[in-house]
């Protein structure tokens, strides 16, 4: 049988249409082809969940039906540990922050398995929030440097709030009894909510978390600002750690997204795509200035270095100050 150029032709127009609307090959299922679960790590009403359903709002319009669900505890472990171990497909997310960096860290958690690192995909950075350290305004200081003097003076030692063992506060705060020699006791809260008010009661005496939960409170003298980790544009009279002398302290706050290991690379791909566009949409990226946070959207390799270098800078701490998270 003779086959003609015409033959050919035909044959390949044909094997192209069917390859056009052949379904995906075994192993290349299309994503999403469920609702994707964003996992916040603490409870409702802070800046890590504000955000989250900031982001997850507008990824509704491009990855389609996404829902933020809070699992708080354990300074934001449960919820980490929770996407750590599922489904490596894209369909489960964690929206983390800072304190993720410490909670991989070889913060040693007696008598429960935890996450580590190398247990996520780095995948963006969804915004930037400088970490803000607070106190009532009843108490007679104006900054940081003034509260250590004040802790010394103090006859018995003073409180301080954190969102949870192991949290970046909880760090920090030990860190700042280190390196003065000023005594504080822990208390530890679920979440920034439950802190915040605790502090606007003027039940503990020092806390902190990201400045967006806190921020038209000390703009309106609710909250007495100490300083911030990081320099801050909607606080910009505030001063930071350093310029107070202690650079110990300087931290960068971020909240961002992370899959669990072995989630397909065009998967990560996709979500990162759509996280960038979706903080770039001019609402999102208004409401974010708003509330003190720099929008960002990182790539994956930005994102992986920043986590690296920042774990890298806390890991010796921790082992140094030897926290045990019970």
């Amino acid at each position: 049988m003779t086959v003609t150029r015409r033959d050919i032709l035909r044959s390949g127009a044909a094997a192209a249409v069917g390859a056009l609307f052949a379904p995906p090959a075994v192993g290349q299922a299309a994503f999403p082809s469920r609702t994707i679960r964003i996992i916040v790590p603490f409870p409702a009403g802070a800046t890590t969940d504000m955000l989250a359903r900031l982001i997850a709002n507008q990824l509704n319009t491009t990855l389609g039906q996404t829902v933020v669900e809070n699992v708080g505890g354990a300074g934001g472990s449960l919820g980490a540990d929770q996407v750590a171990k599922a489904a490596a497909d894209g369909h489960t997310l964690l929206f983390g922050n800072i304190t993720f960096t410490t909670t991989t860290s070889s913060l040693m958690y007696a008598g429960r398995a935890r996450h580590t690192f190398d247990d996520f995909i780095p995948v963006s950075v969804g915004a930037y929030v400088p970490l803000l350290l607070l106190t009532h305004p009843s108490l007679p200081v104006a900054n940081l440097k003034e509260f250590v003097e004040y802790a010394r003076k103090s006859p018995t030692p003073l409180l301080y709030g954190t969102t949870g063992p192991g949290s970046i506060l909880h760090l920090m705060a030990e860190v700042l009894k280190r390196d003065t020699g000023i005594k504080m006791d822990h208390v530890p809260y679920r979440g920034a909510a439950p802190l915040v008010t605790e502090l606007l009661a003027g039940r503990i005496h020092f806390g902190g978390d990201q400045l967006s939960s806190s921020l038209e409170r000390v703009r309106t003298g609710q909250l007495k600002a100490l300083a911030v980790a990081t320099k801050s544009a909607a606080l910009p009279n505030v001063p930071t750690v350093r310029e107070l002398g202690y650079p110990n302290l300087e931290l960068q706050g971020w909240n961002g997204f992370l899959a669990p290991k072995g989630t397909p690379d065009a998967v990560v791909a996709r979500i990162q795509e759509a996280v960038a566009a979706a903080v770039k949409h001019p609402e999102v990226n208004r409401r974010m200035l708003d509330v003190g946070a720099e929008p960002s959207g990182s790539s994956q390799a930005e994102m992986r270095e920043m986590l690296s270098k920042q774990i890298a800078q806390v890991r010796p701490v921790i082992e140094e100050l030897k926290l045990v998270v019970p």
